[in-house]
């Protein structure tokens, strides 16, 4: 039997005995770093009051697992039982990880949800799932089903993680009746169940099957209605094991994790912790990834490609600040980064061994002590590789950072396959590509250029959705991705376009506007979000949203911008020009037909909040050309073919 066929065959049925497995091989190891926030009445977003630095502490696999069988405990004493949803609405705090194992080891289903979501659509995916119990993390997330709560007959409890239940004497917040319970008041009915029932985790765990729903993940989309991914328990025992076996993570390793674990790459990640057995420092808050890499020192990080892009940014743009002198030794080091890592890849590509000339060797050694060196220091200092998956990360920065010493493994996976189908390995990685498939997965190319996946990691359908369901999943078991790609004869993939993304012009021309926008984030270090119009016209068009730190520090530099708030930086003239220079730049790399004629600068950056973006920073195109629809029409002034 092949180590491909003993992994599929031999895999365990849930992640949940894949957990109690890990805690009784290493129950003293320690299993997660958490921040404690200091200030007095600092929310866990870490924003007002705060007072120096989050003190660090760690949980062992034993105690981690004393909390997840309290909370596993709590909820069958609630009544929860096999495959019944519970919803987690969180940021990402070390009480999720706990709370999503507690929900595995009670053998219900987690219903994830977003933090950032509204009201309607919170109800609506609570609904939808029959969720009957929901872990909130304070009282804005309870808030919002308290507003909805006549929609929710099945929610039967709502646990708030911070705070207590109060009564405001009406009852609308349901205390009176225990509708909401304190996350350490589901602990201590937890540890009185497990008094009565000692035995109760280890049966329902032992009787879980490998089909049974483990995980209910609403796709945020980018049109329409989010869509129930139901994701089966052993579709995450199957993740932890062929992520293991890629050598990606090892028991050595230190991970940082920031990503929402409502998204389905973040909650792969805690699956393949628990086989691996390694540390994560977990911390949810954006604003503190500076400053946490030095403190928690990781070795692996995974990460979408806005991280890296503003990594990039933020040191070019602290070069510029320091004078040009300082400016052209950051750009020569980065072209030297990147001629290593290209020259690297290509020689053992053809030969095996990833070699670069003597000379080349000797530029390398001079950027690595005046550029590259800091960089790894402000990454933790030992930072062996990050991942990045979610959307494609510009080649240039990923040979950036390969020839800076930290290769960025980009990967590729969709909710619908458990996160992670395919990945860059650190021994023989190629940028621009996502790699090779993981073991147990296979993929084919269709026809018309669309990505099919087969294995343990496909979902089980759409919640409560078969006709959609039986769209892009065949019956012999194979799945239509909707992206486009390329197969190399050697394995490795590469992802072209969305097959519903690709856009023709009134000319007859189809045209990528993921190509035009990945290379304009390349050459162009102030940009936050690019989006590339051009289906029915007669010329391509771009809406530029900037990054304001970014922008806002070039601006001091100029006397006639000096002192100006962002809204009038972005429609300056200046800025106007100095677009149109980058813009100039990305129009020499492409086809006539793809360049970009008009653009305009947005007054103000895409975000969440105005559903502009996915809560995975992707772009919903519908979403911004309505709301920006008036300068696109502008552009199009004359020029508009019938």
């Amino acid at each position: 039997m092949s180590d491909t066929q003993s992994l599929i065959e031999n895999r365990p049925p849930s992640v949940a005995t894949l957990f109690l497995e890990r805690v009784e091989a290493t129950p003293d190891a320690e299993a997660y770093r958490y921040p404690v926030i200091r200030a007095a009445g600092e929310g866990h977003d870490g924003h007002e009051g705060h007072e120096g630095p989050d003190e660090w502490r760690s949980y062992s696999w034993r105690e981690a697992a004393e909390r997840v069988f309290s909370l596993a405990a709590g909820l069958m004493a609630l009544g929860v039982v096999p495959e019944e949803r519970v919803a987690i609405a969180s940021s990402t705090r070390i009480e999720w990880i706990l709370a999503d194992l507690g929900i595995l080891c009670a053998g219900a289903a987690t219903t994830t949800v977003y933090p950032s979501t509204n009201a309607e659509e919170t109800a609506f995916i609570l609904a939808d799932s029959e969720s009957t119990v929901l872990i909130a993390e304070d009282a804005s997330q309870l808030a919002k089903v308290r507003e909805r709560r006549t929609e929710l007959p099945k929610l039967a409890h709502v646990v708030l993680i911070d705070g207590e239940p109060a009564s405001d004497g009406t009852g609308t917040d349901g205390a009176e009746e225990g509708w909401v319970l304190s996350f350490a008041d589901l602990e201590r009915r937890g540890a009185a169940y497990r008094e009565k029932h000692p035995d109760a985790i280890k049966e329902v765990v032992g009787g879980l099957r490998p089909d049974q729903l483990a995980t209910l993940i609403y796709t945020s989309g980018t049109t329409g209605r989010p869509k129930g991914v139901r994701l089966a328990q052993d579709s995450w025992s199957y993740m932890a094991k062929t992520v293991r076996q890629s050598g990606l993570l090892v028991a050595e390793d230190v991970q940082y994790l920031w990503l929402p674990l409502a998204h389905v790459f973040g909650k792969m990640l805690i699956s393949a912790q628990i086989d691996a057995g390694h540390v994560v420092a977990v911390d949810g808050r954006v604003d503190k990834i500076i400053e946490n890499l030095p403190v928690v020192q990781p070795t692996k990080m995974c990460a979408v490609p806005r991280i890296f892009e503003k990594v990039y940014n933020g040191v070019a743009q602290k070069a510029r600040a320091g004078g040009s002198a300082k400016y052209k030794i950051f750009q020569w080091s980065a072209e030297v980064a990147r001629e290593y890592a290209r020259t690297s890849q290509d020689n053992q590509r053809r030969t095996g061994i990833p070699s670069v000339p003597a000379g080349l060797k000797v530029k390398h050694a001079i950027a690595d002590r005046l550029v590259y060196s800091k960089l790894r220091e402000a990454f933790g200092g030992r930072m062996t590789g990050c991942v990045s998956g979610s959307a494609a990360l510009a080649p240039d920065l990923g040979y950036f950072f390969a020839g800076a010493g930290i290769p960025v493994l980009e990967g590729y996976g969709l909710t619908e396959s458990s996160a992670a189908s395919f990945c860059n390995r650190a021994d023989n990685y190629r940028t621009g590509t996502v790699g090779k498939p993981f073991a147990g997965t296979e993929v084919r190319i269709a026809d018309d250029g669309e990505v099919l996946l087969r294995g343990p990691g496909i979902m089980l359908g759409y919640h409560g959705l078969p006709e959609m369901t039986a769209e892009v999943l065949e019956e012999d078991g194979w799945f239509h991705t909707g992206d486009i790609g390329e197969l190399s004869d050697d394995g490795y993939l590469k992802i072209t376009d969305r097959k519903k993304d690709l856009i023709k012009t009134s000319g007859g021309k189809y045209i990528s506007p993921a190509e035009a926008e990945g290379q304009f984030k390349a050459v162009c270090p102030y940009v936050s979000n690019i989006l590339v119009h051009g289906a029915g016209r007669n010329f391509c068009s771009a809406l530029i949203a900037l990054d304001e730190p970014a922008i806002m520090a070039w601006a001091e530099q100029q006397e006639t911008l000096k002192g100006k708030p962002y809204e009038s930086v972005v429609a300056s003239e200046e800025v106007r020009v100095l677009l149109d220079g980058y813009i100039e730049e990305l129009n020499s790399g492409l086809q006539r037909w793809q360049t970009i004629k008009k653009f305009r600068v947005l007054p103000r950056d895409l975000d969440i909040e105005h559903g502009e973006l996915t809560p995975s920073l992707k772009l919903k195109r519908p979403v911004v050309e309505r709301e920006f629809g008036d300068l696109i029409e502008e552009m199009y002034e004359g020029a508009r073919e019938r």
